[in-house]
């Protein structure tokens, strides 16, 4: 933990909808006058694209169906650990870009799904901000968790979680319903194990519930807009929110438990602003 050189990581699966959350902290990092050196997730898998499909279909001949990016075989959780301590400890560290698109990587001279050489960073920043699917990770020795200084998480209920992803993987990379779900079941065994148990480690939860039927979310056409849901915000820590000024500020929200405070859905980004942007102003000005 930092007091002079603050981590706040999100971390969420793929298809939590973790850009709401980016979104927010983009606002307020402009608001504060934060200069914030941005960590990737998908920076510190271990192979880039052709690499992991090699792998991948190694594993599956030897009998490993369940080999995903969400495990440590196929990301350097040393590497990612060693950033957020290098990084309260000096305010300086090393990241680089995976490029997932032919137009991210053209001004780098390189292919869609490689990643960019590592470089130093941090010089003139205040704060390290890390978005992906491990800021929570603990791993035998390696214990990411305890160099955050703000643990968030964005955890809709899985059937939720599902239909995003279907529905991205289908509009935005040209996946199957089918081959979607392939990749879903490959990766639960390390769902199960590294990405869930995060939840329980961090300071404040955003897990969104939607309030209509999402039980078969294999067959969803649509999915459900944050109008249909409700918010569920729990604090690991009182110090972390102030209800009575939380209730009076968001209309027909209320606490479900002494630290657990549910909202509208389409106030989701308002109350993660009012939330956070007290949360980094102290860290900045401790």
């Amino acid at each position: 933990m930092s007091k002079k050189h603050p981590v706040i990581a999100i971390t969420g699966s793929s298809g939590a909808g973790t850009s709401t959350v980016k979104n927010a902290f983009n606002h307020i990092f402009l608001n504060v006058g934060a200069n914030p050196v941005i960590i990737e997730g998908d920076s510190y898998h271990r192979y880039d694209r052709d690499e992991m499909k090699r792998v991948m279909e190694k594993k599956e001949r030897i009998g490993n169906k369940y080999f995903s990016h969400f495990g440590p075989e196929a990301n350097l959780f040393d590497e990612l650990e060693k950033t957020f301590k290098d990084y309260g400890e000096k305010g300086r560290c090393r990241k680089r870009y995976y490029l997932h698109s032919d137009e991210e990587a053209r001004p780098f001279g390189q292919k869609a799904g490689e990643f960019t050489p590592w470089e130093d960073v941090g010089k003139d920043s205040n704060l390290l901000f890390y978005e992906g699917l491990h800021g929570g990770v603990v791993d035998g020795d390696i214990d990411i968790a305890k160099y955050v200084d703000l643990l968030i998480g964005v955890v809709p209920v899985v059937n939720l979680e599902w239909i995003q992803k279907i529905h991205r993987d289908k509009e935005h990379r040209g996946y199957s319903a089918e081959a979607t779900v392939d990749t879903i079941h490959r990766r639960m065994w390390e769902y199960i194990n590294y990405i869930t148990p995060q939840f329980s480690r961090t300071h404040i939860n955003f897990q969104r519930v939607p309030t209509v039927d999402t039980s078969n979310p294999f067959i969803a056409r649509d999915i459900p807009t944050l109008d249909e849901s409700f918010v569920v915000v729990r604090f690991r820590d009182h110090k972390y929110c102030d209800f009575v000024y939380l209730q009076d500020m968001v209309h027909d929200s209320f606490l479900s438990r002494p630290n657990t405070l549910v909202v509208p859905g389409g106030k989701m980004g308002f109350v993660m602003e009012l939330i956070l942007k007290e949360q980094i102003e102290k860290m900045l000005n401790p």
